[in-house]
């Protein structure tokens, strides 16, 4: 089985050195190359093609966004697994918005990254689980600050005529726990 083949784009050096080494260490994956800036990560990937890109936010230069744009235009079957230090709603509300497939936190334990990785490989998505929660708690502050109708509500008269004549024949029917046997009329010739 191929590899799964890994850009790195990160402004700190250091940081892609150790994203490397760990990626570089799962017997699955190899780090094909790396950029410093948007506008390399964007040049590299379309000579590289790589399977998946990783892609820091807060970048000097052309934005991680429209960087992220670009290069799943160029190369549609390129995932962009972003990676990032900031757990704000509004930035992975943009990174999805560019076409990214997942929002991973720099202070995720290794494994979370490289199963994201293998997640966004397979035409999956991903997020950090601390931003999972966050997107969890603001769709029930939404739910409940809606007034929501029950189901049965919704339905028209006669939906509802026909769900509760079918709700008590169900119950006729249940309540017979010994149904009479079908007799059958024979006629004596």
């Amino acid at each position: 089985m191929a590899k799964i083949r890994v850009f790195l784009t990160d402004d700190h050096t250091l940081f892609r050195q150790g994203i490397k080494t760990l990626v570089g260490s799962d017997p699955d994956m190899e780090v094909v190359g790396e950029a410093s800036n948007a506008i390399d990560a964007i040049a590299e990937t379309a000579e590289l093609k790589p399977d998946v890109v990783l892609m820091d936010i807060g970048m000097p230069g052309l934005s991680s966004f429209e960087a992220t744009r670009q290069i799943r235009k160029a190369r549609p079957e390129t995932h962009v697994l972003f990676l990032t230090m900031y757990d704000d709603e509004d930035y992975l509300v943009e990174c999805m918005e560019s076409g990214a497939s997942g929002y991973v936190l720099k202070d995720s334990p290794a494994p979370h990254l490289l199963n994201a990785i293998r997640e966004i490989h397979r035409g999956g998505s991903f997020l950090s689980p601390r931003m999972l929660s966050q997107l969890v708690d603001d769709f029930r502050s939404r739910v409940k600050s809606t007034q929501r109708l029950p189901r049965f509500a919704t339905l028209t008269q006669r939906e509802k005529r026909s769900a509760q004549n079918a709700g008590r024949r169900q119950f006729s029917q249940g309540n017979r726990l010994h149904p009479e046997p079908q007799r059958e009329n024979h006629r004596s010739t």
